[in-house]
């Protein structure tokens, strides 16, 4: 079966296009059938995977908004498993132009249920906001991985996005569950961090993934070039980190 999984957290640079895009790239490897969504309107998982976004003919808008199926928009990726749906800046749009649609949370769900059933996995990546595309994404998916950075204030705002996915369960999509928290930006240096550890572990037990993300250059480097990290150094911790973290989430 199909798991659909969303990548969120509203708060801006937790590494969570950095993590959609290596999830997704490490579970290709894998040997997993993947399809990455680009749920963002800065479309960094689009740059990320070497696409040139003012050349695409279609996007992720244009399904959205029903001028496209999603066959149009599939686009092939250096690894033979992993596919992607691309965003560009018109995405922007899709939040004005639905405001009074009827079933605009469910549009995503819809471009999407021709094609599911062919992968083993669709990662979402969520735009860093509690907005209508982040709640498409949570109506279209089963199950929500939560980057959690391992910094000062970290868990501040949290609630707010665990009762965001407890309403959006109650309304629109009874099955949704959280999969799990993966605390990015980890440093075994500070105490900080292992600070930010131990209070997630405190607050949701099992929830929090044992793999955690390093800081990593490697990890900032790689979308410049337009290549997942386990393509660009398979060797840099922040590769063999996702790569763990893709075997961990399998076992799940």
């Amino acid at each position: 079966m199909t798991q659909i999984i969303s990548i969120a957290n509203q708060k801006g640079g937790v590494g969570k296009t950095t993590t959609a895009v290596n999830l997704a790239a490490s579970l290709a490897k894998l040997k997993k059938k993947v399809l990455l969504v680009d749920c963002d309107s800065q479309a960094n998982a689009t740059t990320a995977l070497g696409v040139d976004k003012p050349a695409l003919e279609r996007s992720l808008y244009d399904g959205l908004i029903g001028e496209s199926g999603i066959e149009d928009m599939l686009l092939s990726t250096m690894l033979p498993n992993l596919t992607l749906v691309p965003a560009n800046v018109d995405l922007i749009g899709f939040e004005v132009e639905m405001m009074s649609a009827p079933q605009r949370e469910a549009r995503l769900k819809e471009l999407l249920s021709p094609v599911a059933d062919r992968f083993d996995f669709v990662i979402i990546d969520c735009p860093p906001a509690l907005s209508l595309l982040t709640l498409n994404a949570f109506s279209a998916c089963h199950s929500v991985v939560i980057p959690l950075q391992s910094e000062f204030l970290a868990l501040e705002g949290l609630g707010q996005l665990l009762d965001t996915i407890k309403r959006i369960k109650n309304a629109f999509n009874p099955n949704l569950q959280i999969k799990g928290i993966l605390l990015t930006m980890y440093d075994c240096r500070t105490n900080l961090s292992q600070n930010v550890v131990d209070d997630a572990k405190q607050y949701f037990n099992d929830l929090v993934f044992k793999t955690k993300i390093p800081r990593n250059v490697k990890l900032g480097e790689a979308p410049s070039y337009g290549l997942p990290v386990i393509l660009y150094d398979k060797t840099s911790p922040g590769a063999k980190s996702y790569m763990s973290f893709a075997r961990e989430l399998l076992k799940r």
